[in-house]
């Protein structure tokens, strides 16, 4: 996963479109956790959704590649 994408003749990298999906889908999971009601049994709001954000960036990093998509 190396190199960036060319949108319109500017230059992306690969990391910062995987970290704009990853907040949207983290964005989405943490609104599910918050309508279960699962918060409550959490001491830190907080570190829970960057680690939902940070996991789903690794998860994203591992799978982009492996499924052959190239970006």
């Amino acid at each position: 996963m190396t190199g960036e994408i060319a949108l319109g003749g500017i230059f992306i990298p690969t990391l910062l479109l995987l970290a704009l999906v990853a907040l949207v889908l983290a964005w989405v999971v943490t609104r599910l956790i918050g309508a279960a009601g699962l918060y409550r049994f959490l001491a830190y709001r907080a570190a829970v959704d960057f680690s939902i954000f940070v996991l789903i960036l690794g998860g994203l990093a591992i799978l982009v590649p492996t499924l052959g998509i190239r970006l």
